[in-house]
């Protein structure tokens, strides 16, 4: 199976980049301060023990319940890993690295009831939207059932709320991924915080040593400060304004939007041949993200950026 992904390719790094879900307005001044003055030269203290009472302190939880990552992707197969064999529910539409983890490891499709390994994923990819019954999912789930949430989109929800309480999240692996919303996906390192009372060390034996280099450590302790927080809520409230003129233009383009509460939405674009129409887009700087990956066709997923991309955009 070949993951597909947005971002640069073969062109190399497109001029207006619709195709990931970045934070536009990134990258984060003081994130981006702390990783250009991160000491490459030494590793990384192995257990990351300041790193992980600094992120356990910013979520609320014990220390012992933080497990560093080296990717979202690095977490998703490693937890895959530990359910080897085993029955795994992914949602209907969903980030394809989660079914590539499951092939790899020979996980097999199951319903809710039934499987080990539940996926969840809220804002969801591609359609920025609540996780349908998510609240109830987490209800019903049994001893030896372990469901992971995507938090990958959570810091960029742009209205509404979450559909967990906190009790609820103490019931679930919570995977956070705080490059998105820093602007710094190409900072590669993630965590993800075990539900109460849950036994990690299966897990944490799988994980290779130094999974996060220094540039990773410096992100996540940015990502923690005061100062980086203020900036993304303030980025928020410019992504709102983007993103109401950018569904305004797909739909004078005559796009069909899907609506979503993320800094990304779905569309679907008239016309039948949507392969030659990116093909054209990305010749001229600007690329989307083909939704069909997602189970899709026919629609394309957008992040949203600043008014001169979305002039581009008009323009092709």
């Amino acid at each position: 199976m070949t993951a597909v992904h947005g971002g640069p390719d073969a062109l190399g790094v497109p001029q207006f980049d619709f195709s990931t879900n970045s934070n536009a307005c990134g990258p984060c001044p003081h994130a981006l301060a702390a990783v250009q003055q991160a000491d490459a030269t030494r590793y990384p203290d192995p257990q990351y023990t300041a790193l992980r009472a600094q992120l356990a302190a910013f979520h609320g939880v014990d220390a012992a319940r933080v497990l560093l990552a080296a990717s979202a992707s690095e977490f998703i197969h490693r937890i895959s890993a530990l359910h080897w064999g085993q029955g795994v529910c992914l949602p209907q539409h969903h980030y394809g690295d989660y079914a590539q983890a499951a092939q790899a490891w020979g996980l097999v499709s199951a319903d809710a009831q039934h499987a080990q390994l539940l996926w969840a994923c809220e804002p969801s990819s591609p359609l920025g939207q609540a996780h349908p019954g998510l609240a109830a999912l987490v209800d019903a789930l049994q001893p030896g059932q372990s469901l992971v949430l995507d938090c990958a989109y959570a810091p960029l929800r742009l209205e509404g709320t979450p559909s967990l309480d906190a009790a609820r999240l103490d019931r679930v692996w919570q995977m956070w991924t705080p490059n998105k919303a820093l602007g710094l996906t190409g900072i590669r390192a993630a965590y993800a915080i075990a539900p109460r009372g849950a036994d990690t060390a299966t897990l944490q034996a799988l994980c290779p040593s130094w999974p996060v280099g220094a540039h990773g450590v410096a992100m996540l302790q940015a990502w923690c400060q005061p100062d980086s927080q203020v900036w993304l809520a303030q980025s928020l409230r410019t992504l709102r304004e983007w993103k109401a003129r950018q569904i305004i233009l797909c739909r004078t383009l005559g796009w069909e939007c899907v609506p979503s509460v993320a800094n990304f939405f779905c569309a679907r674009p008239p016309g039948d041949d949507l392969s030659l129409r990116l093909q054209r887009l990305r010749a001229r700087g600007v690329k989307l993200r083909d939704a069909a990956s997602f189970g899709l066709a026919g629609y394309v997923r957008l992040g949203v950026l600043g008014p001169g991309g979305q002039d581009a955009l008009g323009r092709g």
